[in-house]
């Protein structure tokens, strides 16, 4: 796989710079999780591929060349997040995630990869919906949880007008299952992005999630009742 190509099919033209950041960042995460569980993912390829080059596709939702503030939610390694703060200045990116050895990680990765623009916070979701509610452009989350539970933790975070982008595998009956708890939260369901990874590494869907009004101050709930009585 040639992965400078691939970016360019998707508008993006890596400079020298880009490509030896995605080389550090892959080194890093490989040494990093030797110790530490990050992804069970490692080879060079499957890395590239199912993770950089998938975490970028997130750009067929976002115009990258305007200013936009971004927050991933349970981002693990960095993923979409890092890849894409990668490829563009554009991006103020925050990062949540609940285990403050991965928010470590990602704030060391960050300032060896000269990104400024990222900040990573320990803190869940449905706590930090408190602190920032409404407050970014385009709220991400990949393979997180289902997507009934993720809108109520993401939906919250973003502003009306604003995007949640939920990057799945393909599975409508999780769609069809996450109807409801949309339309409660705010959001309407504004397209659907389907994709295959280069070399049969499998398909994908970004579901895009418009905010088109005021999510109910009540929500989110704590994290133990949306997993247990999701809308």
């Amino acid at each position: 796989m040639d992965f400078i190509k691939e970016l360019e099919q998707l508008n993006i033209n890596a400079s020298k710079e880009m490509e030896n950041k995605f080389e550090i960042y892959y080194n890093r995460l490989i040494e990093v999780n030797s110790y530490m569980n990050l992804t069970a993912i490692t080879e060079r390829e499957e890395v590239y591929i199912k993770h950089f080059l998938d975490s970028l596709f997130i750009t067929k939702a976002i115009d990258i060349t305007k200013p936009f503030s971004l927050c991933d939610v349970g981002s693990g390694a960095g993923f979409p997040s890092i890849p894409l703060a990668i490829v563009t200045n554009n991006a103020n990116v925050t990062i949540i995630d609940a285990l403050n050895k991965r928010i470590n990680f990602i704030n060391d990765l960050a300032q060896k990869l000269n990104l400024d623009n990222v900040n990573a916070i320990h803190a869940r979701a449905e706590d930090y919906a408190k602190e920032k509610r409404e407050d970014f452009d385009y709220v991400t989350a990949r393979a997180v949880a289902r997507l009934n539970v993720l809108v109520e933790l993401c939906l919250p975070l973003v502003k009306v007008g604003g995007l949640f982008i939920a990057m799945k595998t393909q599975d409508e009956d999780e769609l069809n299952e996450a109807k409801n708890a949309i339309s409660i939260l705010g959001g309407k369901i504004e397209n659907i992005i389907s994709f295959n990874l280069p070399n049969d590494y499998g398909k994908r869907s970004i579901i895009i999630i418009k905010k088109i009004k005021n999510t109910p101050s009540k929500y989110p709930r704590g994290f133990s009742k949306i997993k247990e009585r999701p809308l």
